[in-house]
């Protein structure tokens, strides 16, 4: 499974090479990651970026790339739990998120398609999500209104329309903010994973397996903050959700999702010249489903019967992070220490809160007046948060009970049949055995991260952590953290 988006061609990127110092070091090259440290290397800052993997690799490369300030019934759920006032700081921080991404795309020669976004509602209770939608989109300001949308090639009641928002290609722009990067003294360092953070007197240390950066500030910009420190882990839920690129029978002419459950989005893009529908959806918390090729398949049975799409040239799957009290977290890692900061919990909607929250993240370090009542990584809204932190962290406890004892009555682990995996006990110990390709790979089933045990994924053939997230590969080495740490050979 890889995205169309990652098939773009890609400047190679030197490892960490031994140890550095700088004013800004970045954890994480996606697009957070990213616009923060061009914004601070713009500043004046010197800046050295540490992509565990390569730049885009992750979330940013596998996302349907839209970037709307209309984001499917996202400003009602946020009213639900907070005063209007936090929903118009929250619209202000993506509005300048979104112009930022735009006059950097004008600027960068990157491609931004102007296109309407709409969420549209196929039910009685959907039309009463969208219209309430429709409610708080207006009070904070949002030239937002009603439509029929008749072009969908199936029954809808109506949606919320919003004009004016713009679809890009996450690659391209990935790869213009690292030119943009190098071209203002900054340095992008690849195959870098940063695998602990320290204070000392000369600042803060990021250390990977090559090198260690010493910088005044550092940045977590992963996609769940890769450091325990603060507990993100049980302030979130990371989301797994489908996509996949069709040849077209029939294209939008707007960016579209759906009020209900499953989530269903649909936007055009291009492939090899060629127009392409691209659909995206039906999301679930990472590693607790049956089954994560049948979500696939129930997207693409989808887009066949509904859209009329043909052949799939493309499926992949994208992880982002659900925050507890619905808003993302920006700021510090711990409250009143500003040398280690964080941008975490954009629940699917990363462009415009990534670079609004690259902006808050730069003034923070350059010593601007900048604020944001919603985006804050310690705020008195936490409260708001704590009934659905406790049901997200009774479920983690439930998966981590349930992991070990399935382990452990499972027995000897059975040789598996080719794109299989399976869990159970070897010598007294949970071990993930899986083939691949014709080879069989036995590792730890034990999360590093807390001690999860880990899950087959069937449709991408990784081990997935239904804790928090965390994920690897068949041979055990990180795909996404919070682990930061492989799988052992069991």
């Amino acid at each position: 499974m890889t995205s169309l988006w990652l098939e773009h061609p890609q400047a190679a990127r030197a490892v960490l090479p031994d140890d550095a110092t700088c004013d800004i070091v970045v954890v994480g090259a996606g697009v957070t990651g990213l616009v923060t440290a061009v914004q601070a290397a713009r500043a004046g800052l010197s800046v050295i970026v540490l992509e565990a993997r390569t730049a885009g690799a992750a979330t940013t490369g596998n996302t349907t790339a839209k970037v709307s300030l209309l984001q499917g019934t996202k400003l009602r759920r946020i009213r639900r739990a907070h005063p209007l006032s936090i929903v118009r700081s929250y619209v202000d921080a993506n509005r300048r998120g979104q112009e930022w991404l735009w006059d950097f795309c004008e600027a960068s020669g990157v491609v931004a398609e102007t296109q309407a976004a709409i969420t549209y509602a196929t039910s009685a209770a959907g039309e009463a999500r969208v219209r309430a939608e429709l409610d708080v989109a207006r009070e904070v300001g949002l030239d937002a209104g009603w439509t029929d949308a008749a072009e969908l090639p199936f029954p809808v009641i109506g949606g919320v329309r919003l004009e004016d928002q713009f679809q890009i290609h996450p690659i391209e722009l990935v790869e213009a903010l690292a030119a943009d990067l190098q071209a203002n003294g900054g340095v992008l360092h690849e195959h870098s994973r940063v695998q602990d953070v320290s204070r000392s007197d000369a600042g803060v240390e990021a250390r990977t397996g090559t090198g260690t950066v010493t910088a005044r500030h550092l940045v977590v910009a992963t996609s769940m903050p890769v450091l325990d420190r603060g507990g993100f882990f049980a302030r979130q839920t990371p989301q797994r959700s489908y996509a996949a690129a069709l040849r077209p029978r029939w294209l939008p002419d707007a960016m579209y999702l759906s009020a209900e459950a499953p989530s269903r989005s649909i936007r055009r893009a291009e492939w090899q010249g060629d127009a392409v529908l691209l659909v995206g959806g039906y999301g679930h918390v990472t590693g607790r489903v049956d089954s994560e090729a049948g979500h696939l398949a129930d997207l693409l049975d989808w887009a066949h019967s509904d859209l009329g799409a043909g052949e799939v040239t493309h499926t992949w799957s994208a992880q982002d992070q659900s925050p507890v009290d619905e808003l993302p977290y920006v700021g510090p890692l711990l409250p009143g220490d500003d040398r280690v900061l964080v941008a975490t919990g954009f629940d699917k909607w990363g462009f415009t809160n990534a670079a609004g929250a690259a902006e808050l993240l730069t003034a923070r370090m350059t010593g601007r007046e900048l604020d944001s009542e919603a985006m804050r990584s310690w705020s008195p809204w936490e409260a708001t948060g704590i009934p659905r932190a406790l049901v997200a962290n009774g479920a983690v406890g439930y998966r981590m009970a349930q992991g070990w004892l399935r382990a452990y009555v499972g027995g000897q682990p059975p040789q598996p049949a080719e794109g299989t995996g399976t869990v159970a006990q070897r010598a007294g110990k949970p071990a993930a055995v899986c083939t691949v390709d014709g080879v069989t790979h036995e590792v730890s089933a034990v999360c590093p991260h807390m001690h999860g045990i880990v899950c087959w994924n069937d449709a991408e053939q990784s081990w997935d952590c239904p804790l928090h997230g965390s994920r690897f590969a068949p041979d055990g080495h990180v795909l996404e953290g919070p682990a930061t740490r492989p799988l052992p050979p069991h």
